[in-house]
């Protein structure tokens, strides 16, 4: 198993509950999260910033 960090660049969306499986799903493309945040958001463009690290099981 091998731990990464990643950054990921997310649209907003009407509802937070949109937002948070909007954002799992991309992590998840990723690996497994272990743990993120959103860490900036640019109102202007409407998009959030995501600083996650995940999990991959290497083959």
């Amino acid at each position: 198993m091998t731990t990464h960090f990643i950054t990921a660049e997310i649209d907003l969306q009407e509802t937070p509950a949109e937002l948070l499986e909007v954002i799992e799903t991309e992590l998840k493309k990723q690996g497994e999260p272990l743990r993120w945040a959103v860490t900036s958001v640019d109102v202007n463009e409407q998009k959030a910033t995501v600083e996650a690290v995940v999990t991959t099981v290497q083959s």
